[in-house]
């Protein structure tokens, strides 16, 4: 039998849930509205679904939303893999003043990314755009604020939340898998691709895909460096003052699906990467590798 204080946590635990998740279930729910407004339902209707996929505006902004987080999620994982994998190397101070860095890079605000991205595009452009006209005259293409300063920019913040997740993966290797690799007299790189990188797989998609919701999602560094571009999260807050309908509820609704999918995705990626423990997902490629040999 539980005891009295067990219970009293028990519901005190079920009612911190209920304030964080009913707001978003009122949410998921207005998006079903037929009416105009989404401080009254008036009926449950597909409505704004349908109108949110006809707006020229929405699509636009979905379109530059997908384009921004798969660009940024691929350069932060690629940059972020061959990062965690060169910080196995690195040792003493040196080696925690990166670890400082990272997680520095993870835990600052946002607001803090967006205004200094800003003010370093601001500089680099103010610096840069004269040289060009210089060098190639009037016709000298000006580089300004856009898509590739938000992808810069989730880039540099992405990249960190990689670098963490495959160097969890790396801690956890068989690394009897890689000696018996070197033993055999297979190069560096084969032993990479056939050993190293088939157990890292798990955690690069996994780091790949937070990457992708966290780009996906981002608004406040977007907002400051995005110039004349708008994301899908933007064009919700410009809309939003406004006035909110069922459209903003819509859009908020397949943008929570989405997350959610992905964030299912990552753990169960991760779980499954630990339960199989360390070396299992390179044993084929070792067995491949000494055949080769």
């Amino acid at each position: 039998m539980p005891n009295k204080a067990t219970i009293f946590l028990q519901y005190y635990a079920g009612l911190i849930y209920i304030f964080l998740y009913f707001p978003i279930a009122l949410v998921v729910l207005f998006s079903f509205n037929s009416g105009n407004y989404s401080a009254e339902i008036q009926g449950f209707s597909l409505r704004w679904y349908g109108e949110t996929w006809r707006d020229p505006f929405v699509l636009e902004a979905l379109g530059n939303s997908i384009f921004i987080a798969v660009t940024s999620a691929t350069l932060s994982t690629v940059i972020g893999t061959l990062a965690a994998l060169a910080l196995q190397n690195v040792h003493g101070w040196l080696r925690n003043l990166y670890d400082g860095l990272i997680y520095i890079a993870i835990i600052i605000p946002g607001i803090v990314i967006g205004i200094a991205t800003l003010i370093f595009f601001v500089q680099f452009f103010g610096w840069l755009n004269p040289m060009l006209q210089a060098q190639f005259g009037p016709s000298a293409p000006r580089l300004n604020l856009g898509l590739p300063t938000i992808i810069a920019a989730h880039t540099l913040f992405t990249m960190s939340i990689v670098i963490v997740i495959v160097r969890a993966r790396i801690a956890g290797m068989d690394r009897s898998l890689i000696e018996a690799s070197n033993d055999l007299y297979a190069t560096p790189m084969n032993t990479f691709w056939q050993v190293t990188l088939p157990q890292l797989f798990p955690a690069i998609i996994a780091g790949f895909l937070l990457a992708l919701t966290f780009s996906f999602d981002d608004f406040i560094v977007a907002f400051f460096v995005a110039g004349p571009n708008t994301t899908l999260p933007i064009y919700v807050f410009s809309s939003i003052r406004r006035g909110v309908t069922p459209k903003i509820n819509a859009i908020a609704t397949v943008t929570l699906i989405v997350s959610l999918a992905f964030l299912f995705t990552v753990q169960y990626l991760l779980t499954r990467s630990s339960e199989r423990g360390p070396g299992n997902s390179g044993t084929v490629s070792s067995d491949n590798q000494a055949s080769r040999v």
